[in-house]
């Protein structure tokens, strides 16, 4: 109910938090385990998506309505992308690839990008746990087309509706192409095109940032670091608000290369919920209910907050795990990559071992981003969360 003590709550939550052991979910699990999940074998309400693609993967058409679904199947990404490969998918999932093939060749086209960052998580072997490296699958990125493409729609409705929230993220033009192509930063190209060089990457002058992004390969441990410094250029995304026909100055995500707004996790983000009821009111061609137009505005620091919480439970998490893990290994000597250096003070920079998988600071002399290394663990304390390396 808006406006009730659950309401209150998810606004003070913002955003479902993930833990090795656990979750602490934005909503009740009678809601999000129940009720309101998609989990298979029975009926569950849901705010249904129908998108009509042209051959090309073109967006033709699109309609949002409440609807009643049944889902059939519990599946994750590597079941999924065994099924593909092997030619035993049903069509659903055959359909996943063919049109998050389109789509990613769409993306492209305008200029957008996807970083396919290998992601360090916590797994759980012989009754413990431990960091591992995970690079994304195929799977992953065509999942992510459909994301795209829905948020993509959604704010596009919101937009010719007048009324919505948006995921923004600006780029100043550098390079002389359009402005919602993405790329860098002004300011961040220098400090790209030196980490480059360093890391004996290839980038002529004529290859725009986005082309030379799709040409890395995350499994080769240099390309590795320089898309990991490439996250750095998502700080700067956040939620954008307006209402009544006053469009914002920024509408466009510059890394999605158009127009975007998270809609499609409701049940873990607060702020899908709103672009779900806007949306639903501008294809009715209705008023958004009163309570979606009293919490708008508080939206954008609301996410903010949120966003910074988890990214920190995520972080710290890891860094208990891992200062546990080695906590009787100070001393030893690992092989890692150096796959970031603190501009300001080059001799501090990040490392990332081989085996285990574990991130770590490093401190030292000549730390040659990019190449191989080894490296003595100075550190590892769980009751700090850190863990420190210095070159061997």
């Amino acid at each position: 109910m808006p406006g009730g003590p659950l309401d209150a709550e998810t606004h003070r939550r913002v955003m479902t938090l993930y833990f090795p052991d656990e979750r602490v979910p934005l909503h009740p699990a009678v809601l999000g385990e129940g009720a309101a999940s998609l989990l298979p074998g029975q009926p569950h309400p849901a705010v249904l998506w129908t998108i009509d693609l042209d051959a090309d993967g073109h967006t033709l058409a699109v309609d949002i309505r409440r609807a009643l679904v049944r889902s059939r199947a519990r599946l994750d990404y590597a079941g999924v992308q065994r099924e593909i490969d092997a030619g035993t998918a049903e069509e659903p999932l055959t359909l996943l690839k063919t049109v998050g093939l389109l789509r990613e060749r769409l993306e492209i086209e305008r200029g957008g990008i996807s970083l396919g960052v290998p992601e360090q998580e916590i797994v759980e072997r012989d009754h413990t746990y431990e960091p591992a490296y995970r690079a994304p699958l195929p799977a992953d990125g065509w999942n992510a087309q459909i994301s795209l493409l829905t948020g993509m729609a959604a704010a596009d409705l919101m937009l010719s509706y007048g009324t919505g929230v948006l995921r923004t993220l600006p780029a100043a033009p550098d390079d002389g192409g359009p402005p919602a192509r993405a790329k860098p930063r002004v300011g961040d190209v220098g400090r790209l095109r030196r980490t480059a060089h360093a890391l004996h990457i290839d980038w002529p002058h004529h290859v725009s940032y986005a082309e030379l992004v799709r040409s890395l390969d995350p499994h080769d441990p240099r390309h590795a670091a320089f898309l990991q410094e490439c996250t750095t250029l998502l700080r700067g995304a956040g939620y954008t608000v307006f209402r009544d026909g006053a469009l914002p100055p920024i509408t466009m995500h510059s890394a999605v290369a158009a127009p975007y707004t998270h809609c499609t996790a409701p049940l873990r983000r607060l702020t899908d919920r709103y672009a779900a009821e806007i949306c639903l009111a501008a294809v009715a061609d209705q008023d958004p209910p009163d309570w979606v137009l009293a919490a708008l505005d508080a939206l954008p620091a609301e996410m903010a907050e949120g966003a910074r919480r988890a990214g920190t439970v995520e972080r710290q998490c890891v860094d208990i795990v891992e200062a546990a893990l080695l906590k009787d290994r100070v001393g030893e000597v690992f092989t890692g990559v150096v796959v970031d250096l603190e501009e300001r003070h080059p001799t501090v920079g990040t490392v990332q071992l081989e085996s285990p998988a574990v991130i770590g600071r490093i401190e030292g002399e000549h730390l040659p981003l990019g190449e191989r290394l080894q490296v003595r663990l100075t550190q590892a304390d769980p009751a700090a969360a850190k863990v420190r390396f210095a070159p061997a």
